[in-house]
């Protein structure tokens, strides 16, 4: 019996090395290490908008969600600095992270005064992300509807902080709203990274 169970065990095991590297294992955890006093030392530019990956979007690249919205509570706080777009992009990576409930109450702090947003139609893709996590597809098709009420401008380009110059399709954000409509059933980061749902994005 004992030698029975000797070979079953053996030929489960692979012939050599190459089938053992071949193996399927674990997927391997991400390095969502990161040097604090560094990013303290960072100013908003730095530490938020420095695109593709520096600040907080290292950790995002990597795919550390939980960890860089952490990193943005943190930063936040240490510098009393309560722009709304960190709250933002902190409920982003709550949102990647499915924590639903808290990307919510992040976004929801986002809002403008309603006199300061008739240009753009910031709310409306505020609303209609927090219908996407609801699951609220009324309230995200009427969010859509609402933003492509939103006129074009002349010039609907901007210039990101390293200088370079970007074009904006119109409405702004609307592509994000059309790719959770389109992909409903998806996650927050399935419909938000997935080309299949929507164009190219950029936090």
């Amino acid at each position: 019996m004992l030698l029975a169970v000797t070979l079953t065990l053996a030929a489960a095991q692979p012939a050599n090395a190459a089938e053992a590297a071949a193996a399927p294992g674990p997927a391997a955890r991400p390095d969502c290490s990161y040097d604090l006093d560094a990013m303290l030392a960072l100013d908003r530019n730095a530490f938020d908008q420095d695109i593709p990956d520096g600040g907080w979007r290292a950790l995002s690249k990597d795919g550390c969600h939980s960890e860089a919205a952490e990193l943005i509570r943190i930063w936040r706080h240490a510098k009393r600095d309560h722009n709304s777009i960190l709250y933002w992009h902190e409920g982003q990576m709550r949102a990647f992270a499915g924590q639903t409930k808290e990307a919510i109450a992040l976004f929801s702090r986002t809002y403008t005064a309603p006199e300061d947003d008739a240009d753009f139609g910031w709310n409306h893709y505020v609303s209609g992300t927090i219908a996407f996590l609801r699951k609220d597809r009324e309230h995200l098709q009427a969010a859509i509807g609402r933003l492509k009420t939103i006129p074009e401008p002349e010039n609907n380009s901007f210039t990101r902080p390293d200088g370079t110059t970007v074009q904006m399709s119109w409405s702004p954000n609307l592509n994000v709203l059309e790719g959770f409509e389109k992909c409903w059933e998806k996650s927050y980061a399935e419909a938000y990274g997935n080309r299949d749902c929507s164009a190219s994005l950029t936090l």
